[in-house]
């Protein structure tokens, strides 16, 4: 599916019904060059999950939990894992095989550690549209 935003609303309320279908054990792997509006949507998924405590990218402590809604949420943020074994020492799989919904910003670069069910949304900018317009790509992958 793809989603034209022509605004940071736009992208937020897309966000907000992602959470508001997430089931637990969903993992969300969020990618898109800096700037695209990976926090605006994440923090639109927190807003559909019952989150009101602010939500920012989790860049320097790699993974951030929200606990306050019907889920419970892990930010994931592996722009700055150097190596693969980070992941492992912050137990990924406890959050990945858990009860609250994952969503991993730049999840390219931890590839071979996803599942194969994954739900893929990716963000894109295109400047000949316009400066807030984002072209958003949905994929569930269930194989």
């Amino acid at each position: 599916m793809i989603i034209e935003s022509f605004s940071t609303q736009d992208t937020f309320q897309f966000g907000k019904q992602i959470g508001e279908e997430a089931k637990p054990g969903d993992i969300i792997c969020l990618d898109g060059d800096l700037g695209t509006g990976k926090t605006v949507f994440t923090q639109g998924v927190a807003a559909g999950l019952g989150i009101t405590e602010p939500v920012s990218s989790p860049t320097f402590t790699i993974v951030q939990v929200y606990e306050e809604g019907r889920l419970p949420l892990y930010h994931f943020d592996v722009y700055r894992i150097a190596d693969i074994e980070e992941m492992e020492e912050i137990g990924y799989d406890d959050y990945f095989f858990g009860k609250g919904l994952c969503l991993i910003e730049w999840s390219e670069l931890i590839s071979e550690l996803l599942p194969k069910r994954v739900i893929r949304v990716r963000i894109e900018k295109d400047l000949d549209k316009g400066f807030d317009y984002r072209r958003i790509v949905y994929e569930n992958i269930s194989d």
